[in-house]
């Protein structure tokens, strides 16, 4: 397990964001909660609940995710009690409004970190970085390092670590004093993690950012902006993993075109029964 510290103390000017609340209402989304809120809104959410001592985890919820959770009881439970559950599919955003208030926009794990990582540089926030490998992580850090030059990331450590070595990292986390944890160890590993030591870990907010490392890093590439408003961003994925992903796509897809049509029949146009 490897453990690197980027400490740098610096004084700038703060960010003024709203501490009000700023979650309108929520959308029950199959077996799901989303809160109505834009990406702002999120951001502004992070620095109210730093700014008065809070602690809260944020879920993004993306199609698949969504599916899993009518399978695994563990993660459907871990998302529900979550401070804060945002949409990271277009998908999803699409048709909320099949289920109630429509979804703003689009939430997505790896735009949260960007722009958690300018909130903590103008902040003064800690941040620090789980998931992936060591090569992919610290060359996150790198990264972002790189283009938030005030940033201060407290600490980053690779996903790799076994269940035995799980409460070295969780001290770790803690040692750092860091606010902001993200966590990029896949689901429902990530998410499975946070349950478990989120007592432990003394951040203030933590977030599952999935496979986004590996884009920061330019080990994977983005899908174009154009794509990713067409909602086939899963596909871009795929054409780039179809070996690890085909199955998982197939059958999430597949499962919430079904449940999505059946909710429309029965609640919109009452062709089945109650």
């Amino acid at each position: 397990m490897t453990i690197r510290s980027f400490q740098r103390n610096s004084i700038f000017p703060s960010l003024k964001l709203s501490t009000k609340n700023v979650i309108d209402s929520k959308n029950q989304i199959l077996d799901c909660h989303f809160d109505v809120i834009t990406k702002e809104q999120t951001v502004s959410w992070v620095h109210a609940l730093i700014k008065k001592g809070g602690r809260g985890c944020i879920c993004t919820v993306n199609v698949a995710i969504l599916m899993m959770m009518g399978t695994d009881e563990r993660l459907r439970k871990f998302v529900d009690k979550s401070q804060l559950i945002v949409a990271d599919g277009q998908p999803i955003v699409w048709f909320s409004r099949f289920f109630g208030k429509p979804l703003p926009e689009r939430v997505a794990g790896i735009d949260l970190v960007d722009e958690l990582a300018s909130l903590a540089e103008q902040e003064n926030y800690g941040i620090y970085l789980l998931g992936a490998t060591e090569e992919v992580i610290l060359a996150t850090a790198k990264r972002l390092q790189a283009q938030y030059p005030r940033l201060r990331i407290c600490g980053v450590n690779d996903g790799y670590f076994s269940l035995e070595n799980a409460q070295d990292q969780v001290q770790s986390i803690r040692d750092s004093q860091a606010q902001i944890l993200l966590v990029g160890m896949g689901v429902p590993r990530q998410e499975y993690f946070l349950d478990q030591y989120w007592a432990d870990l003394g951040v203030n907010v933590a977030i599952g950012v999935g496979g986004s490392f590996d884009v920061i890093a330019g080990v994977k590439r983005r899908a174009p902006q154009y794509v990713q408003d067409l909602g086939l961003e899963w596909l871009y994925r795929l054409y780039q993993e179809p070996g690890r992903l085909w199955k998982r796509y197939l059958t999430t897809n597949t499962q919430f075109l079904f449940k999505l049509a059946q909710h429309i029949l029965k609640t919109h146009l009452r062709f089945l029964p109650s």
